[in-house]
C-alpha cells in the first residue's frame, strides 16, 4: 500500500501509510486541534482549487489539506450551516407535520425555510431553540450517505418532504445526491457538516419572516426562522450587542426622533427631507463640492432624462433595462438616468480636446433613480431616487497612476474629516468576458495596485470581479460599531468612450480614445447621511449638526438678550435655534438634549446682567458660565477642526 503525503498550510508534511480521514490528519496533527476541528479542506494535484469536506472524508493520495475551526471563517460557515440543519431538525421534533424546504448560510447566521398550517409565534421560536439545545447536547454524529437521484426523490417523497423532492428532481438525471443525518433527521445537503451536534454550542434564534418558495410570489409563502450562530460564547453576546447597537442608532427611527426625513407611500424609495435634514444634507454637499474646487473638478449639470438610443449605445439598455424608469414624448423612448457618465461623455464631446486639456476631471451631484424591487428598499439606505458626489476623470493611460494615487489620498481625507479612519481596500480585476488587451488590462490592474501602495494602503485582490470594461478598487469603510459600508469606487473604463465615441488630440496630432476613471468618495448623498446618522447615534459633530447651538431663557426677562445672542451667532454663520417657551428651563433643557443639540445656552438674570452664558454641552456637561465670544471662539474652533 502506497505511503500517502500530506501538505500542511505551512508547507510540513504528514506521511501516512494507506487512505486516512481529514480528521485522523488533524489527530496527528494535535490533539487540541483535532477537539476543534469542524471540518477540512483538501486540494489534490491538478485541481485548481481546494474544495472543503467533512472530517469524515477519506483522503486517499497526495494532497494538500487544511484543518478547518469555528475559529476561521469558512470554519465557521461550516458550523453556520449545521446549525441551520439542527434548526430544521428541532422544528421537525416539535412540529412533525411542518415540511422543510432549504436553509442556507447568509452573512453572519442563517435560516430555514418551513411550510407549516399556521404561523410560528415567538413561543414557538423560543421552544425551538430550546430544542436544538437538547439535540445539540445529545452530541449525535453526523453522517453522510448517497443515493441515486430518482431513489433520493423516492426516499423524500415517502418521507412527506414533498419540497425536498421538488429540488432533487430539479438536479440533472444520473447526479448522485448527499444527504446527511443526525439522530432521526435526515436533510438534502452537499455539505460539510461538523461531525457531530456538540459541535454546535453558541447560536440564537433571531426572527420568523415570509419567503415565498423559490422567490416566485405566484408560490406559497412559506415561513423563513433567521438564526445566527458564532464561534465562542463571547463572539455571540457581542454580536448580539452590535444588534443591539444597530437597532439604538437605526437612522430610520432617529431620523423621525430628530425631525430630519421621512418616507411616504406616495413615493416609495424617495425621500422627503424636512427642514433639519436638509441642512445636514447641504452641510455635506457644500463640504464636497469645496472638495471639488480644491482638486481641480469643473462642477457640470446633466439632464435628467437621456433618449433611449443613448441607452442602447452604453450598453445600459440590455444590461440594465428592468432597474430603469422609462417614460415616452412624442413617440420617443427616453429613460430617467439611472447613472451621470453618459451625460458627462457628452459634455466631454463638445468642442475639440487636447492631450493638454488631460486629465480633465468633471463632478456633478447628480440625481439618480433606479427602479429597485419595493421589498430591498431600506430606509434612506436602499432608494429608488439618490444622488451620488459622481465624478469622471478623462485621462491619458499614463495618467492612470497618479489619477488614482491622488484619488485614494483624498478619499482618505474626506472619511477622516466625517470620523472615518478605518477603511478597507479591494482591487478588482479582469473577469473572463472583458474589451480592451491584455496589455492595457495589466497597465490599469498594475496602476490601480501601486496607487494603493503609494498611499500606504494594504489590499486584497478579488480576482476575476472587475467590470468587464476595466479594473477598479473599492472602499469600503467601518463604523462605530464595527459595520463595514462599501461607499467609495473608482473604476477605470476602456468601453464607453470608444461607445460613445470620445477623442483627443494626441501629442502627435493623432486622435486617441480617452481612458475614463469613474469615481466616487461618499456614492449615494442619501444612504452616506444614512451611515453618518448611525455612525454618530444622531448626535452629529458640530460642523454637521442642523441646529449647533439653541438658546433658552429661564423667564420673560430674559427674552429680549436671547434675542440678540442667537442674532450675533448667526451674524458668525452659525445654526441657532431660539427657545423662548413658557415652559420650565429643565423641560427645555431636556427637550433639546433629547434632539442632541450639540450645545445649549441657558440665560437666567445673571448672565444678562454680565452679557455672558451658560453653557452646556452634549453629555449633559456643565461648561460654565463664559463671555458670548469665547463661545464664539469655541465653536468656530470645533467647526474648523471638524469635530
Amino acid at each position: 500500500m502506497p505511503v500517502i503525503h500530506i501538505t500542511l498550510p505551512d508547507g510540513a508534511q504528514r506521511s501516512f501509510d494507506g487512505p486516512v480521514t481529514v480528521g485522523e490528519i488533524a489527530a496527528a496533527i494535535g490533539p487540541g486541534l483535532a477537539k476543534a476541528a469542524v471540518a477540512g479542506k483538501i486540494q489534490l494535484d491538478g485541481e485548481a482549487a481546494p474544495r472543503a469536506v467533512d472530517l469524515s472524508h477519506v483522503v486517499e493520495r497526495d494532497a494538500r489539506v487544511w484543518i478547518l475551526t469555528p475559529k476561521d471563517p469558512e470554519g465557521l460557515e461550516v458550523v453556520r450551516h449545521s446549525t441551520a440543519h439542527l434548526l430544521a431538525y428541532a422544528v421537525k421534533e416539535l412540529f412533525p407535520d411542518a415540511q422543510v424546504t432549504i436553509g442556507p448560510v447568509i452573512e453572519d447566521g442563517f435560516y430555514y425555510d418551513f411550510s407549516y398550517k399556521r404561523p410560528f409565534t415567538p413561543e414557538d421560536l423560543a421552544a425551538i431553540e430550546k430544542k436544538m439545545a437538547e439535540l445539540a447536547a445529545r452530541d449525535e454524529p453526523v453522517q453522510r450517505r448517497v443515493l441515486p437521484r430518482d431513489e433520493a426523490v423516492a426516499h423524500f417523497r415517502a418521507m412527506g418532504e414533498h419540497y425536498k423532492a421538488e429540488i432533487i428532481e430539479s438536479i440533472p438525471e444520473g447526479e448522485e445526491i448527499s444527504l446527511y443525518r443526525e439522530g432521526a433527521f435526515e436533510d438534502l445537503c452537499r455539505g460539510p457538516h461538523v461531525p457531530s451536534t456538540g459541535k454546535l454550542k453558541h447560536f440564537k434564534l433571531m426572527k420568523v419572516a415570509g419567503a415565498y418558495w423559490r422567490g416566485d410570489p405566484r408560490n406559497e409563502q412559506l415561513q423563513r426562522i433567521y438564526g445566527t450562530a458564532w464561534a465562542s460564547k463571547e463572539d455571540l453576546q457581542a454580536y448580539l450587542h452590535r444588534l443591539e447597537e444597530a437597532e439604538r442608532r437605526d437612522h430610520r427611527k432617529l431620523g423621525k426622533e430628530l425631525d430630519l426625513f421621512h418616507l411616504d407611500e406616495h413615493a416609495p424609495g424617495l425621500v422627503f427631507w424636512h427642514p433639519k435634514g436638509w441642512t445636514l444634507w447641504q452641510q455635506v454637499e457644500q463640504y464636497m463640492r469645496q472638495v471639488y474646487r480644491d482638486n481641480g473638478y469643473l462642477e457640470v449639470k446633466g439632464p435628467q432624462i437621456l433618449d433611449k438610443a443613448l441607452w442602447e449605445k452604453t450598453g445600459h439598455w440590455d444590461k440594465y433595462r428592468d432597474h430603469m424608469f422609462i417614460t415616452e414624448s412624442e413617440k420617443r423612448d427616453y429613460a430617467i438616468k439611472p447613472m451621470n457618465c453618459p451625460g458627462h461623455i457628452l459634455i466631454f464631446k463638445q468642442g475639440v480636446k487636447s492631450y493638454r486639456d488631460l486629465p480633465l476631471r468633471y463632478g456633478e451631484f447628480g440625481q439618480c433613480h433606479r427602479n429597485e424591487p419595493s421589498g430591498g428598499l431600506h430606509g434612506i439606505m436602499r432608494v429608488r431616487g439618490f444622488t451620488q458626489d459622481d465624478g469622471h476623470i478623462f485621462c491619458t493611460e499614463d495618467q492612470i497612476l497618479a489619477e488614482c494615487g491622488a484619488f485614494t489620498r483624498l478619499l482618505k481625507k474626506v472619511y477622516a474629516d466625517f470620523g472615518f479612519t478605518e477603511i478597507l481596500y479591494k482591487v478588482s480585476t479582469r473577469p473572463a468576458a472583458r474589451i480592451g488587451s491584455d496589455e492595457l488590462w495589466d497597465k490599469a490592474e498594475a496602476a490601480l495596485m501601486q496607487s494603493l501602495r503609494d498611499s500606504g494602503c494594504d489590499f486584497t485582490i478579488s480576482p476575476g470581479e472587475g467590470a468587464f470594461y476595466g479594473p477598479k478598487i473599492e472602499y469600503t469603510l467601518k463604523d462605530a460599531i464595527g459595520r463595514e459600508w462599501q461607499c467609495g469606487t473608482i473604476q477605470v473604463d476602456f468601453n464607453l468612450a470608444e461607445r460613445l465615441d470620445a477623442e483627443y488630440v494626441a501629442e502627435d496630432g493623432s486622435r486617441r480614445r480617452p481612458v475614463i476613471l469613474h469615481r466616487a468618495i461618499v456614492g449615494s448623498l442619501e444612504r452616506f447621511i444614512g451611515i453618518l446618522i448611525e455612525q454618530y447615534a444622531g448626535a452629529l459633530p458640530v460642523w454637521l449638526a442642523p441646529t449647533q447651538a439653541v438658546v433658552l431663557n429661564i423667564t420673560d426677562a430674559q427674552a429680549d438678550y436671547c434675542g440678540e445672542i442667537a442674532k450675533a451667532l448667526r451674524a458668525h454663520g452659525f445654526r441657532v435655534e431660539l427657545d423662548l417657551a413658557s415652559d420650565k428651563i429643565t423641560y427645555k433643557i431636556r427637550k433639546h438634549a433629547l434632539q442632541k443639540a450639540p450645545y445649549i445656552l441657558v440665560v437666567g438674570d445673571k448672565e444678562k446682567a454680565t452679557g455672558s452664558v451658560a453653557v452646556r454641552a452634549r453629555g449633559n456637561l456643565d461648561l460654565g458660565v463664559m463671555p458670548l465670544q469665547q463661545f464664539v471662539e469655541r465653536l468656530r474652533e470645533d467647526v474648523a477642526c471638524k469635530r
